[in-house]
């Protein structure tokens, strides 16, 4: 299996710095013509506490910011606890964001929480449907024909804890009114999920930190296994096509970052694209290529953990991808891409400080790929 190889491009420039707390995702989108951006956070600093990651005060806010003379201003906000992920998606002309969290409170933390499903009024978000949920991490909203689903990643196992919400990661399907169960998945540690169309057939990727992350098939009533990867440590998946052929990048945290290949059947390895910590991926398709955004988050144990890591942009070459840039990130979580006014942006999620803190900042750069 293959390895990438190094180029001496500058793809990135900063331009602006956004003061959160924990962050753990960042995710763009545009109602009436205008840009969004929502960021959970995960908690905050209790002054005099020690550092650890695994602490802090998860009684958070979402911040939402808006887009004005080139640059982020905040908005507003909204409650949500642990913050781990938002989803924003439309019905029709309806626009709504999935929130979840992880836990709440400040120690001992509860990981029985309540993900808030809230739509836009017109002028501001408005709780719609709720769900009892347990450690959730993400939702991933996807259509099928004329069918929509909403995915949920959830889980945790920690000794001592018996969930009192569902603890399966689940997709729900909207029924007209509101979204209900359609399918349960049995991980215990979900973390996130990828959808992808090659020809007449549907994927859906599903990351788990320990009983392995699998890849399913929609068989015309459901999703079926059709691969399992059984390292611990499964983070995100990331699918693309190219000349007919479907691709896929799975990141693991406790392994590497690996680019495949779909021969019809199964993915095959094809080449390695980093060592331990990588947790998140973007594709951008930019003015001059195709590029793969890898974030890192940390090495070592949560209990001692290495956060201040080199993260990665690699371009396609058709067979496979090369080094193009590095950037630094310090407990890196998300990345998300935009374009406005005729440049292109990437940002970035940071959740811990290099002293393992949450203050750390998301950065937005200036991306000239």
């Amino acid at each position: 299996m293959a390895t990438s190889t190094a180029t001496a491009s500058r793809l990135l420039a900063p331009v602006q710095t956004l003061a959160t707390s924990g962050a753990r995702a960042v995710e763009t989108f545009t109602i009436d013509g205008t840009l969004h951006l929502a960021i959970p956070q995960l908690a905050l600093d209790i002054p005099g506490q020690p550092a650890a990651m695994n602490g802090g005060d998860s009684d958070t806010d979402a911040l939402i910011y808006r887009w004005e003379a080139g640059r982020f201003v905040e908005a507003a906000t909204l409650p949500l606890p642990g913050g781990e992920d938002v989803e924003f998606f439309t019905l029709g002309t309806r626009h709504f964001l999935a929130t979840c969290g992880v836990r709440s409170g400040r120690g001992p933390y509860s990981l029985d929480t309540e993900a808030v499903l809230y739509e836009h009024d017109g002028t501001q978000w408005q709780p719609f449907q709720r769900f009892a949920v347990f450690a959730a991490k993400q939702w991933r909203f996807f259509t099928l024909g004329a069918r929509h689903f909403l995915a949920l990643a959830q889980g945790v196992t920690v000794e001592g804890v018996v969930p009192r919400h569902p603890r399966e990661s689940y997709l729900f399907e909207w029924d007209g009114e509101r979204f209900v169960p359609f399918q349960r998945f049995d991980g215990r540690w979900g973390y996130n999920w990828a959808f992808a169309r090659f020809g007449a057939q549907h994927l859906l990727a599903y990351a788990d930190h320990v009983d392995g992350s699998l890849i399913y098939r929609w068989t015309g009533e459901r999703f079926e296994p059709l691969q399992r990867f059984d390292q611990t440590g499964g983070r995100a998946f990331c699918f693309f096509e190219d000349a007919g052929t479907l691709w896929m990048v799975y990141a693991n945290l406790t392994g590497t970052t690996c680019l495949y290949r779909f021969d019809g059947t199964q993915f095959e390895p094809v080449q390695t694209l980093g060592e331990a910590g990588g947790r998140e991926l973007k594709l951008i398709d930019g003015a001059h290529g195709r590029y793969l955004v890898r974030v890192c988050f940390i090495t070592g144990t949560p209990y001692d953990p290495h956060t201040s890591l080199t993260s990665q942009i690699y371009r396609w070459n058709g067979n496979g991808f090369d080094l193009a840039d590095t950037f630094p990130t310090t407990g890196g979580t998300d990345a998300a891409t935009f374009v406005a006014d005729g440049q292109r942006y990437l940002l970035v999620s940071n959740s811990l400080s290099a002293e393992v803190r949450f203050r750390a900042d998301t950065v937005l750069y200036r991306f000239d790929g």
